[in-house]
This record gives C-alpha cells, sequence and structure tokens, in this order.
C-alpha cells in the first residue's frame, strides 16, 4: 500500500538512514480514505510523478542537496534524473525554492521542475515542464 523511499545526501553520494518519506501506490485509495482532498494538490501531484517514475523503471530517492530537499532522484543504469514537483509556479517564492533546490549540484544530469503551468519557464539548464505532458511522454 506504501512505498518506503530512501534519501540520498547528494554531496557525499551515501543514502542516510533516518526521515525515510513514504508515497502510497494507488492514488484512489488515499481518494477512498480522505475524500475529496483536493487541498493536498502539491502531494497528490508528488505521488503521482513518484509512481509513474516507478513505471518507468526508476529506482527512486528522495535527494538532500546542503540543507535543500530534491524531491526526486530518479536512476535506471547510468541514467540519472533530477525532478522537482509542484502545483503551480504563481509567485517568486515558490519559483526560487523549485529551481533553487538545485543550486549547487554541479553534475550534468537533467534538472527538472514539474508544474500545472502551461508556459515554459525553463532557466539556468533546469527544464520546466507541465506535469500532464511528463505523464504523455511513455
Amino acid at each position: 500500500m506504501f512505498t518506503r523511499v530512501p534519501r540520498s545526501y547528494l554531496q557525499g553520494k551515501q543514502n542516510l538512514r533516518v526521515n525515510d518519506q513514504y508515497y502510497i501506490t494507488d492514488h484512489g485509495l488515499r481518494q477512498t480514505m480522505l475524500g475529496n482532498n483536493q487541498q493536498n494538490i502539491d502531494q497528490i501531484l508528488e505521488n503521482i510523478v513518484f509512481v509513474e517514475l516507478l513505471r518507468r523503471g526508476y529506482k527512486v530517492s528522495v535527494g538532500l542537496n546542503d540543507k535543500k530537499e530534491i524531491d526526486f532522484v530518479a536512476q535506471k543504469g547510468n541514467e540519472k534524473r533530477y525532478y522537482q514537483v509542484t502545483y503551480m509556479l504563481g509567485s517568486q517564492a515558490t519559483i526560487e525554492r523549485e529551481f533553487g533546490a538545485y543550486d549547487g549540484i554541479a553534475d550534468n544530469y537533467p534538472k527538472y521542475v514539474l508544474s500545472m503551468d502551461k508556459f515554459n519557464m525553463s532557466r539556468n539548464g533546469i527544464i520546466h515542464q507541465n506535469i500532464i505532458d511528463f505523464l504523455l511522454e511513455h
């Protein structure tokens, strides 16, 4: 029913043994238990992206970059991708938080910010993508 997701410290490349996160494997169960839970849309979208990354065959962890959290570090073989998930990039503070999570990550793996916004806000080599477009890719 739930999947445990380990946290990885990105600078040291090791897994942390505390503060794992848990994601529900079937959003319909959450909806049944909590009813209409649209006030938690950020968590719901994050959960949907998590399940999709697993479906695509990625091993998924939560990344820690200094004091900032990367929602997902997705790895499959030698391929690695980073993902930040938010409902909307509706304020400068949200934009800074989501894009700023990647500050200090010096590798060249793709970095994404996924949101429901329909216009492209990519910057500094970080790819902004609409969540629906992301889900329809494969």
